[in-house]
């Protein structure tokens, strides 16, 4: 995992505790909360055909969908407005052959050919729609993600279709975030949350074989649906 960027999450959040809150605050609202729940991420991945030495036209790649647990941190800036802070636990995330059948006597198309894990940090400034006297609340966020690949792991499939043992780069990825919610908070310090979030990855794949270069760009076009448990303190 990359190191910096834990570093870097934690200095944001360790800045976001200092900012102070509106002095109109009643002692019933809580300045910070954290949230549990879970994450259901659906890929919508395109990517461009593999190339490189024998690689015949149309071998291209995809991406299953993968399930794993949320956490957050949640910052109180003013009534309406809030900090958020979001990671998921690192999945490993199954890529399959898309395209021809068989590569020569391999089987290829539907064949898990690598696996990876990500650590994908993402902050969201959200917007409450209602008042803080609403138990509901729908909220709009934007923001930005940060995607860092680790654990990349061709599979035995994935070696005999690159023909022979094979290693895999994926590049990090920085780039826009959306999401929409809404809220439930039977007590001050105790809420339900729901949302259904948008991001933008995209990274280049290279693999090497033996000294053998081959080449993708991917997109991942990860959404995610999100239920979560929050406290407030």
């Amino acid at each position: 995992m990359n190191k910096s960027i834990i570093k870097l999450v934690s200095l944001v959040a360790g800045v976001l505790i200092l900012i102070p809150v509106s002095s109109a605050l009643s002692d019933e609202v809580k300045s910070n909360s954290i949230r549990v729940g879970f994450y259901d991420v659906f890929y919508h991945s395109s990517a461009t055909d593999i190339s490189g030495p024998y690689v015949p036209a149309g071998v291209n790649l995809d991406v299953k969908n993968v399930k794993t647990l949320y956490f957050a941190y949640i910052r109180r800036l003013t009534p309406d407005w809030d900090l958020e802070i979001a990671a998921g636990l690192p999945p490993k995330t199954e890529t399959v052959g898309k395209g021809p059948a068989t590569l020569g006597s391999v089987p290829y198309n539907g064949q898990v050919i690598s696996t990876a894990k990500w650590f994908a940090p993402t902050v969201l400034l959200n917007y409450n729609i209602l008042g803080e006297d609403y138990k509901v609340r729908p909220y709009i966020g934007v923001g930005f993600n940060y995607t860092t690949f680790y654990d990349r792991r061709s599979t035995p499939a994935g070696d005999a279709a690159s023909g022979g043992p094979t290693r895999i780069s994926l590049s990090s990825s920085v780039g826009p975030a959306a999401t929409a919610g809404l809220s439930y908070k039977p007590t001050p310090s105790l809420g339900i949350y729901a949302s259904y979030s948008i991001t933008r990855v995209n990274s280049h794949l290279t693999t090497d074989t033996a000294g053998v270069i081959r080449t993708s760009s991917i997109k991942f076009g990860p959404q995610a649906l999100v239920i979560s448990v929050g406290y407030a303190f």
